[in-house]
């Protein structure tokens, strides 16, 4: 396979960008009453399974492995309709990831939903959600190594 550039060498204030960002949403996450890192976790995984970015699934999962997650919970995302894995917050979260990734329209039923549920916090879920699509489109592009990531 072709060694595309190393963009975070080539580009760095660009990402600082994306890591300021990270920062940001770590912060959030990590002192929000409902929002908490797990369920930030399963939406990275989430959305970078919908956009089939090797890496960043590779990268998470391995994040959330070393973080406790159990192992069925990240392989059942792609069926999380169907599995009694994940609580009423991750359902309504990993809804609302993949209804914004797939870029279709939020009803108003599935907002008042997600508003009910995450107050305030739903601005930072949906840039959380961006952040990982922007993520996952610059891995998908420059092609980091699958499984050099170590947590």
């Amino acid at each position: 396979m072709m060694t595309r550039m190393d963009y975070a060498a080539t580009a760095p204030q660009a990402l600082n960008i994306l890591f300021q960002q990270e920062k940001y949403l770590h912060q959030q996450f990590a002192h929000h009453p409902v929002l908490n890192p797990v369920v930030w976790k399963l939406v990275k995984i989430r959305v970078s399974q919908i956009n089939q970015c090797a890496f960043c699934i590779d990268m998470h999962s391995k994040d959330a492995l070393k973080q406790g997650e159990k192992p069925e919970r990240i392989w059942g995302l792609d069926a999380w309709k169907d599995m009694p894995f994940y609580s009423e917050t991750e359902q309504v979260a990993i809804q609302w990831a993949e209804t914004v990734t797939m870029e279709k329209t939020i009803s108003d039923q599935q907002y008042l939903r997600a508003e009910k549920v995450f107050g305030d916090g739903l601005v930072d879920l949906t840039v959380a959600i961006n952040a990982i699509n922007s993520w996952n489109r610059v891995a998908k592009v420059f092609k980091p190594e699958v499984g050099a990531y170590q947590p």
